[in-house]
């Protein structure tokens, strides 16, 4: 097949392209390489699959100097013309969009960033899948729609009318676009609501990079709401395969939907929603022990309140997505994180 994955300088854009590629998938790579954290981290991502950082361009086609089946171009989603020219020239069978403006802090602090790209560009994505005839659209939500829920574990069919953040705001706001789309024009989507995924080449604005950086360099980790949360780790090699047995399956209508009692996450259109976790919540102090226990050294510790946008728990209920592809996660929190410390430890030479 011939597949599109968007955000391919991001984490699990990058593992996704590895895995596709190395079952020999045809890979057209995009990615704005914004500078919302180490631009170095997401070229190195970029040069794993053998793509030349001094290269880089802006909207120009680098080949994979390790894979003849990749090639990668640097554009924005919101570039609407941009995309449209992409869709029409190479001729996606499927597409995987995990690109968007990520973070929840971050989205108080910027939130013009989350629209552009996460609304505006996510329509372009729409759009160009419609007008191309793509066969399956399998694209990023995330656990932060759930909001205010604290019924638990998260289920898909479960409201998500509360979202505390805009950043989960525009992940709701996408999955009602893609229902509109798949239900006027009969375009497949399936998206994936991804709860805190780590290991290594991970984002360094998420926790388990963030402990690692400050255990390892003595300085003290934010422990918030005091240490009282609990988080579905699941690690990228889970997540990935997720991901791609999705790419392959693709979305139908539902033969059990009922429009008197609607379930949220399929229907008579080809439409579907899942979470993909580990539904195995952990506490957040015993998900640090087990970084210290990695790094050799006990953490120095700021306890702090709750943050604005955080919510106490994130469990899913992954059911689901374990009857529709057969993917159940299989890493241990021990393996997951000793790997993830010990290539940071390596990537950073410490």
């Amino acid at each position: 097949m011939k597949i599109l994955v968007t955000g391919t300088a991001g984490f699990i854009g990058s593992f996704v392209v590895q895995q596709l590629l190395d079952r020999g998938d045809e890979v057209i790579g995009i990615d704005n390489i914004n500078d919302y954290y180490d631009i170095n981290l997401k070229l190195g991502r970029l040069s794993k699959a053998g793509i030349n950082a001094e290269a880089l361009t802006w909207y120009k086609f680098i080949q994979s100097d390790k894979y003849p089946n990749y090639r990668f171009i640097r554009m924005n989603l919101e570039d609407k013309q941009a995309i449209q020219m992409l869709f029409a020239n190479e001729k996606f069978d499927r597409v995987c969009h995990l690109a968007a403006q990520a973070g929840v802090r971050y989205s108080i602090e910027n939130p013009d960033a989350y629209v552009k790209s996460n609304i505006e560009g996510f329509l372009n994505i729409l759009e160009a899948c419609r007008w191309n005839k793509i066969q399956h659209l399998v694209y990023a939500s995330s656990s932060s729609v759930y909001g205010l829920n604290s019924k638990v574990p998260f289920s898909e069919q479960d409201s998500i009318a509360h979202p505390v953040s805009l950043y989960a705001a525009t992940k709701k706001s996408n999955e009602l676009m893609a229902h509109s789309y798949s239900d006027l024009y009969n375009l497949p989507t399936t998206g994936l609501r991804f709860f805190t995924v780590y290991g290594p080449w991970g984002r360094p604005d998420m926790s388990p990079f963030l402990f690692a950086d400050a255990i390892l360099n003595n300085r003290p980790i934010k422990v918030f709401n005091n240490g009282d949360m609990l988080r579905d780790f699941t690690y990228i090699d889970d997540i990935t395969e997720g991901v791609v047995r999705c790419i392959d399956k693709v979305a139908e209508p539902s033969n059990t939907w009922n429009a008197e009692s609607p379930d949220p996450s399929s229907s008579s259109s080809p439409y579907r929603v899942f979470n993909i976790g580990n539904s195995t919540p952990i506490k957040l102090m015993d998900f640090i022990l087990s970084i210290e226990t990695a790094c050799g050294k006990v953490a120095i510790k700021n306890y702090l309140p709750m943050q604005p946008g955080d919510v106490y728990q994130t469990n899913a209920d992954t059911q689901a997505l374990e009857t529709h592809v057969n993917y159940k996660p299989s890493t241990s929190l021990l393996k997951g994180i000793t790997d993830t410390v010990a290539w940071f430890k390596d990537y950073y030479a410490l």
